[in-house]
């Protein structure tokens, strides 16, 4: 993605958030997260798919070498091993205990 696709995103973001009716607000930052939480799935899918492709059964690249070369963390390509989605998708502490 360009640095001017990239802005183009920001800037759209930013004008949603500068719509002054709150409500109105409200219900367009809605559609924005409904909107990408849909696309989380799939582009969660494609990441993983990459990260084992460069990973070539362990004759490719290192966990750190594809963290760094995606721009990602390296305890998000090890969740992709364990069969685990990011920290951010694992049930809280509280929850996995209660479960």
């Amino acid at each position: 993605m360009s640095d001017e696709e990239v802005r183009r995103v920001t800037e759209a973001l930013e004008a949603v958030e500068r719509i002054e009716d709150r409500e109105e607000r409200v219900r367009a930052k809605s559609r924005v997260m409904a909107a990408q939480a849909d696309r989380n799935k799939a582009w969660s899918v494609e990441r993983d798919e990459l990260i084992r492709e460069l990973w070539d059964g362990g004759q490719g690249l290192s966990y750190q070498q594809i963290a760094d070369r995606l721009g990602i963390k390296k305890a998000t390509v090890q969740a992709v091993f364990r069969g685990k989605g990011s920290g951010t998708t694992r049930p809280r502490k509280s929850e996995a205990q209660d479960g």
